[in-house]
């Protein structure tokens, strides 16, 4: 009986330890059913840093009116919570309440991918070196042609060229992105194009074929060993594999240089993610552990504790799975390319009490605040109204 017993346990314990955790994963907290599951008790030991999320919440409020009325409160609380506290374990005696996202394997294991915003270089007019064109969105009805139709001449002659780039894969990756930087050295013009549409056909990942070809092993696959990858082949290699995917992103030029996400909020680096927003609407705050790379991109055994902001979507963002906003240039794209770890993640909310509390605050504050008298001896408060900034939102409602 006692050998029975000792290899059922050998077995088990075997099983186990087979669990993956070479990208992050943990497994502290049991099982879950949903990709949200109400906890009363949040537990982590992992270093803290909360100092990004006041600037990031600053922007919603400031942007988007409807947002901030329905989360001014719950920044407010969360804020002051980071600041006298920011020990999980004291969230409820804040109001605050806490959802965690069971993970793709149902043990809590969240995924964490990473994108950015790239910067290439262009010319308005197309030379020898210069000849790869950025596009505009056609008028194409509901599917626009491929990307092989398209690398074959079928938009040429619609004045559709934003500009060129001296690499066909610099363009591609900027599709993959939705938006990136371009910098004309022709006139020294730094402008962003922001995401105008695409043609209508399914996306394929490329990194995905590549693994499947044997060309680049799955465990060493990133954006870097893609375009490693392409450096060692010829033209027409590059473009067979890229012709591999029929997506097509158009853009669209902004005279300003904020980059916005879904909701129309410019997103601060590694203080928000693409999420799906069936689970996680525009604006929600996130308590993240985000696991920690080394260089080579492999996971340092550490994560570390913050806050987030789901400000943006993603075509492959669904359900149990964050893409991490890097930021701009080149080695935001090394970082975001080498994320595909793993990492704890609550969903904060406000209990129904504090947030009406929180609201009565706010307006007994209101009413406290006393005009004061006008001057009509000169037009002083005309004069100052017209100085004043004009603050606009846009803000999406979800």
């Amino acid at each position: 009986m006692f050998r029975k017993v000792t290899l059922v346990s050998c077995v088990l314990g075997l099983a186990a330890c087979a669990r993956p955790v070479d990208r992050g994963q943990q497994y502290l907290d049991g099982e879950f059913g949903q990709v949200l599951n109400p906890v009363t008790h949040v537990a982590s030991d992992k270093p803290r840093d909360y100092t990004r999320f006041e600037a990031q919440s600053e922007q919603v409020l400031a942007r988007s009116p409807s947002m901030m009325l329905r989360y001014q409160n719950l920044y407010q609380q969360v804020k002051n919570w980071a600041e006298e506290s920011g020990d999980p374990a004291l969230l409820t005696q804040y109001g605050l309440t806490t959802d965690q996202m069971g993970g793709g394997d149902g043990y809590g294991n969240v995924m964490f991918t990473g994108y950015f915003s790239p910067v290439i270089e262009l010319r308005h007019a197309k030379d020898e070196t210069f000849r790869y064109p950025v596009y505009a969105m056609p008028v194409c009805g509901e599917k626009c042609p491929t990307r092989a139709d398209i690398y074959n001449g079928a938009l040429e002659g619609q004045g559709l060229e934003l500009g060129y780039a001296a690499s066909k894969l610099a363009v591609f990756m900027m599709e993959v992105q939705g938006s990136g930087f371009v910098h004309f050295e022709d006139n020294d013009q730094l402008q962003y194009f922001a995401y105008g549409g695409k043609n209508g056909h399914p996306y394929v990942s490329i990194g995905k074929i590549l693994i499947e070809r044997g060309e680049v092993p799955r465990e060493k696959m990133s954006l870097k060993a893609i375009a490693e990858w392409v450096d060692q082949q010829d033209e027409a290699t590059v473009r067979e594999l890229l012709e591999q995917n029929p997506s097509y992103v158009f853009f669209r030029p902004r005279e300003d240089l904020d980059v916005l996400g879904t909701a129309g909020i410019p997103l601060l680096p590694m203080a928000s993610v693409a999420a799906d927003r069936e689970f996680l609407p525009m604006g929600s705050v996130l308590l993240a552990e985000v696991p920690q790379l080394d260089a080579e991109g492999n996971w340092n055994g550490k994560h570390v504790l913050t806050l987030l902001m789901a400000l943006d979507t993603g075509g492959a963002v669904k359900r149990n799975h964050l893409d991490l906003y890097h930021g701009m240039g080149e080695q935001a794209g090394i970082d975001a390319g080498h994320y595909k770890h793993f990492g704890r993640v609550w969903k904060l909310g406000l209990t129904a009490e504090t947030d009406a509390a929180l609201t009565e605050e706010r307006q007994k504050a209101s009413e406290k605040t006393v005009a004061r008298p006008v001057d009509t001896h000169f037009t002083f408060l005309e004069e100052s109204v017209q100085s004043q900034p004009v603050v606009t939102g846009s803000g999406l409602d979800n």
